[in-house]
């Protein structure tokens, strides 16, 4: 492991990221070139405005977007969208809010697309005054429902894209999107932990929201794309509600650094990178006791695998559970994707680990195992 002063001085512990690009992780790694925007601006001056035009312009460039918006996070994004849709550009009724008198509060959401990342979506939607409706089930949802609950009181549909949602029975963006627009209501994407910067938007989503400091590698942040009109209702949200949730210079720099990172990634390199990561931990568990690995797509179609790890109680001694725990409670703590670990297997994420970290996780496997 690499050793650092910050570690031994602060008391922390590093870790082995074998489950992703999770924010109780610090979600990923800040790209260079978004370390080096953050430290060229910090200790310089600058009118804020022009630096969110700055980021506007660059989210353009990158999604097709007719605007973009900086916030602290996706979950703020969740909260300054819906205040949005509420209010608009009036400044009174943005200042104004959590008062919504008179104002449309009614968010509708599929009921399979209500998940908890941290905190709920609920939550999110509620805390500018709005009003979560939703509709269906968890295992279906008819879009004639989201259209019988479309009225006077509505502001948006929101969808949610997100490995946690529920991956059947659900109605699809593009129909979300038609019964929404033929009444006028505008369309939320939370899409946080997405590779694909166009795609929603293309699907005809008002305002898609991502994550700044997932796959994109930038300092935590939420990233806004969509409509004009509602972008520049999300941006005078620092009027009011959004205030709490804003973000300073440096962060909108080292998002702005990162999007141009992205713009010259080579993708297909790390692809290769993470697959060769991958074969190394479906070898280096071939065999193991109680252990079946196998390479699974992501569930939301971003473009990489991860490896499913199957755990036998009977052989190995344990169950899924118990080594993710295990494997948490290891000197140097190797946390895997653990949320579906009560059905008998977990993931390892490769897309945040360093070479030759593949290889510690598998020994730390055939370890407890034996």
């Amino acid at each position: 492991m690499k050793n650092s002063s910050i570690f031994s001085r602060w008391n922390l512990r590093q870790v082995v990221n074998a489950s992703g690009t999770m924010t109780a992780l610090g979600a990923s790694r800040i790209v260079p070139e978004a370390q080096e925007a953050m430290t060229e601006i910090a200790g310089e001056f600058i009118h804020m405005d022009e630096l969110l035009d700055r980021a506007s312009d660059a989210i353009q460039r990158l999604t097709g977007a007719e605007a973009g918006f900086v916030t602290a996070s996706v979950s703020s994004g969740l909260v300054v969208a819906m205040a949005a849709c509420m209010t608009g550009a009036d400044r009174g009724r943005i200042m104004r809010l959590p008062d919504t008198e008179g104002l449309p509060t009614e968010a509708i959401i599929q009921v399979g697309h209500l998940v908890d990342y941290g905190t709920t979506v609920e939550l999110s939607l509620r805390l500018p005054g709005g009003k979560p409706v939703p509709v269906g089930s968890v295992s279906r949802t008819h879009d004639f429902q989201i259209e019988s609950a479309i009225n006077e009181r509505t502001a948006c549909v929101v969808y949610v894209v997100s490995h946690h949602t529920v991956q059947y029975g659900m109605v699809p963006l593009e129909r979300v999107v038609e019964v929404a627009h033929a009444r006028n209501i505008p369309v939320i994407v939370d899409a946080a932990s997405e590779y694909d910067l166009r795609g929603f938007l293309e699907k005809g989503a008002d305002i898609v929201i991502y994550s700044g400091h997932k796959f994109l590698g930038g300092p935590t942040s939420g990233m806004m794309a969509g409509r004009k009109d509602l972008i520049e209702a999300c941006r005078l949200q620092n009027l009011g509600v959004g205030r709490p949730m804003k973000i300073g210079k440096e962060s909108i720099a080292g998002l702005i650094g990162a999007l141009e990172a992205w713009e010259a990634r080579d993708h297909a390199g790390i692809r290769r990178d993470e697959d060769r990561r991958i074969d190394a931990i479906l070898e280096g568990l071939s065999g193991v006791k109680g252990i079946a690995a196998q390479k699974i797509p992501d569930p939301t179609n971003n473009p990489l695998d991860r490896v499913m790890v199957h755990v036998f109680p009977e052989k190995a001694g344990m169950t899924a559970t118990e080594l993710a725990e295990a494997l948490a409670n290891e000197p140097t703590p190797i946390v895997v994707r653990g949320h579906e670990a009560e059905l008998g297997h977990f993931l390892l994420d490769v897309c945040n680990m360093r070479d030759g970290e593949e290889t510690v996780v598998c020994e730390a496997i055939k370890r407890l195992v034996a």
